[in-house]
């Protein structure tokens, strides 16, 4: 009996090992992770250029107050409509303008005992583009002209119509601005420069928004002056670049 069990344990004994003998050849090696490459050279390039705009952007409105929501529709729309005319005659392509709101509402005198109804107010607003921005002094003053004490002027902005050539001159001056800096670095730290890697660009402008006093325009009887001024491009990249060899 003694003998037959001995037999039987190390049977098992072997049986394990061999188990644990072949697990152990087909666990997979794994190798660990490579270090990312952080080496290199980050820098941040500005370009700015300045230009001069060449399109007005005007907004324009009626606002008027009457005893019925009828009564003041009809006077709005009248109003508008001779706006609108005197923008066309004055040059300004029908194209070019678009009306940006419409309301109705009533309009009240609030007291202590309460409020009373004083009529309602229609107001009816166009947006204009003025492509010939030195004339645009003349086409305000033409179409306050025309729409009477009832016209509001809103605001005026400037913008130039293709600022491709300024932004492609914003961009060069950006990249030497970086490439300038990235060579010096390198210079500093006894490497040689090598390609960029990664290269990402910001765009930003500077409007020149004017907002104008209507009641000033009515009461003044010379013309508007309207100055452009400058617009800005600026651009501004942040690159990264390896070191060479």
């Amino acid at each position: 009996m003694k003998k037959t069990t001995l037999t039987i344990l190390t049977g098992l004994a072997l049986f394990t090992s061999a188990c644990g003998a072949v697990q152990a050849t087909q666990t997979p090696t794994q190798n660990p992770p490579a270090a990312e490459d952080t080496s290199g050279i980050s820098v941040t390039g500005t370009g700015e250029v300045l230009g001069t705009p060449d399109v007005a952007t005007v907004s324009f409105g009626v606002s008027v107050v009457a005893d019925t929501v009828a009564d003041a529709t009809n006077r709005a729309a009248e109003r508008a409509q001779a706006l609108i005319d005197s923008l066309t005659g004055a040059g300004v392509a029908r194209e070019d303008i678009t009306t940006t709101g419409f309301s109705i509402f009533p309009e009240y005198d609030w007291r202590n005992d309460g409020r009373v109804l004083l009529g309602y107010r229609v107001s009816n607003t166009v947006q204009a583009k003025i492509r010939n921005v030195f004339e645009s002094g003349e086409v305000i003053d033409a179409a306050v002209a025309a729409a009477g004490d009832d016209v509001t002027v809103n605001g005026i902005s400037f913008e130039l119509e293709d600022s491709s050539e300024l932004t492609e001159a914003a961009r060069e001056a950006a990249w030497e601005d970086a490439l300038a800096k990235a060579t010096q670095l390198a210079e500093l730290a006894g490497r040689r420069l090598g390609p960029a890697v990664s290269i990402t660009e910001t765009v930003t402008g500077s409007p020149v928004p004017i907002f104008t006093d209507t009641a000033a325009l009515a009461e003044e009887a010379f013309a508007t002056p309207i100055e452009p001024g400058r617009t800005t491009v600026t651009i501004t990249l942040d690159v990264k670049f390896a070191f060479g060899d």
